[in-house]
């Protein structure tokens, strides 16, 4: 009886034993993958946003003043939605789409140049502003192809070619290739992404 009590209870010793190591193994396996997954996500993300990025500036008449190299904007989500209005803060940061018709530039045919709503990088001279018909600002080309960056979007069941200020990474629009000459391209944009600047 004294016998088999003690191989009970040695059983029982085993079997807690053995969930012990089993859990201290799957405990010790989640902490590698976690470990060997950040790294990898940090470096690859480290490697395809630089630090430094090439723009050309530009006066508000649309004169180019020269190529600077200057550090990426990078803002906290908080940040962002301090500085934007919740329709910017949703185009730019969260890649939105405004209504069609709803937020036309009322400068629509005035001489001057569209910022970024962000970080103010010149985006768009207004001499490349065409009416689309879309109900969007479209222009035919940016005012620097340093200013802009271009990206496959394959968001909504379809592959598009999403558009993004170079220095924050401000969410624009996308470009489609049924724009008028002498590019053949549409660059459409959402209004509230930019901010006009008048020539004086």
């Amino acid at each position: 009886m004294i016998r088999s009590k003690e191989k009970d209870a040695g059983r029982a010793g085993s079997g807690r034993r053995g969930f012990l190591r089993g859990s201290g193994a799957a405990l010790g396996l989640t902490w590698w993958y976690i470990q060997r997954r950040e790294p990898v996500h940090a470096e690859a993300a480290a490697a395809g946003v630089p630090k430094m990025v090439t723009i050309v500036e530009f006066t508000d008449a649309g004169k180019r003043k020269g190529k600077v190299s200057v550090a990426r904007i990078t803002k906290t989500e908080e940040e962002w939605r301090q500085q934007l209005s919740p329709a910017s803060f949703e185009i730019t940061r969260h890649a939105g789409t405004e209504r069609a018709f709803t937020n036309e530039n009322p400068n629509a045919h005035a001489k001057g140049v569209f910022h970024c709503i962000c970080c103010d990088t010149a985006l768009f001279d207004s001499s490349t502003k065409f009416d689309s018909g879309t109900g969007w600002p479209s222009f035919w080309e940016p005012i620097a192809k340093e200013n802009v960056l271009e990206t496959t979007d394959s968001s909504l069941g379809m592959v598009r070619t999403a558009v993004s200020c170079r220095l924050c990474d401000a969410h624009l629009g996308h470009v489609f290739e049924d724009g008028p000459r002498p590019t053949g391209l549409r660059y459409c944009m959402n209004a509230g992404a930019t901010r006009f600047a008048k020539a004086s």
